[in-house]
């Protein structure tokens, strides 16, 4: 039996057709690695009966934890919260759905013994939607260029983390955490391993636009001003146009003085044009200001409605089989 302990994070909102299956594929590598464990799911407050199946897993597998948020949190301060609760020696976050693999969990475990404080999943190829997949690298390209760290591109989350990285991530204290851009900035050594990331197994995807946006923008402030100097840059860029249209303007006229005569479109299209240009930088702008905004309120990451199995220790043994689990 090995003396060192893994711990599992699980966030989940509204999927109870998948966190059986999830924690059947999850104990079944962990009882072949030989670790003692613990599996903390954190549930968002969900509305269908994942709580009530998680309930009924933890009450015969003491290895099983719950937080249970008072509210839907998001998907970016609930995980993190749940990752600063853990115990283990190091900390495995892998999503409810089963687009992230537990049969990795050994690739990743191997990696960790051979001293790498951080493995990562990289996602090299997708079984989700071919626009999709390529508006997600392009995404992740961008965030790279802008950058001023070096950031992991087709990087989800999904990884191992060794507790002397989830210390570091303790200190940042930041209230609306950008999870990718963190692991970027601490600059531990890590290690790399590819993978192919299936589709959904049931259900559909909690993400919408509004929260890819959200998060697409999260990791653009966060890790990057770059933006900001383009409004600036843009700010010079069209003021040296607009001298060098006016004196065009001017020299036109005095050499064409009877024959040439303004006419007001000229003028509505570069109303227009310095009106985009503005809203656009307010847009950037507001960002930026949003995210101090938000830092500067210091609310707490969730709040918790109850918590499930935390006088427990890793390593609990498992009092019932999973079919007797999940009454089948």
């Amino acid at each position: 039996m090995n003396t060192k302990t893994i711990s599992i994070l699980t966030p989940c909102y509204n999927e109870e057709e998948n966190v059986v299956e999830l924690y059947d594929r999850v104990r079944a590598v962990m009882v072949g690695l030989g670790y003692p464990y613990e599996h903390l799911f954190i549930d968002n407050a969900s509305t269908d009966n994942t709580f009530g199946l998680l309930q009924a897993i933890a009450a015969r597998d003491h290895n099983v934890k719950i937080i249970r948020n008072a509210r839907n949190f998001g998907h970016i301060r609930s995980p993190h919260h749940a990752l600063l609760q853990l115990t283990g020696d190091c900390v495995i976050g892998l999503v409810c759905d089963l687009q992230d693999p537990p049969e990795m969990i050994p690739e990743f475990v191997k990696k960790w013994e051979e001293g790498y404080p951080v493995v990562v999943a990289i996602k090299t190829s997708s079984s989700e939607n071919s626009l999709m997949y390529w508006a997600r690298t392009k995404y992740y390209e961008m965030v790279r260029r802008f950058s001023g760290i070096d950031t992991l591109e087709n990087f989800t989350g999904f990884g191992l983390y060794d507790r002397k990285v989830v210390e570091v991530l303790r200190g940042f204290a930041d209230p609306y955490p950008y999870f990718r851009g963190m692991i970027a900035e601490i600059g531990f050594k890590h290690a790399e391993i590819p993978f192919h990331q299936p589709v959904r197994a049931r259900g559909i995807t909690k993400n919408n636009f509004y929260t890819l946006y959200d998060m697409a923008m999260l990791g653009i402030t966060s890790l990057s001003k770059v933006p900001l100097r383009l409004v600036t840059f843009s700010g010079f860029v069209g003021a040296a146009i607009s001298v060098i249209m006016g004196f065009a303007y001017l020299l036109y006229k005095l050499i064409f003085w009877q024959r040439f005569t303004l006419g007001i479109a000229p003028l509505v299209i570069g109303g227009f044009f310095l009106g985009c240009v503005q809203l656009i930088s307010l847009g950037i702008i507001g960002e930026y200001v949003g995210q101090v905004h938000t830092i500067v309120q210091n609310r707490p990451l969730v709040i918790e409605d109850q918590r499930v199995n935390f006088e427990y220790g890793p390593g609990a043994p498992l009092e019932s089989s999973i079919k007797e689990i999940v009454g089948a």
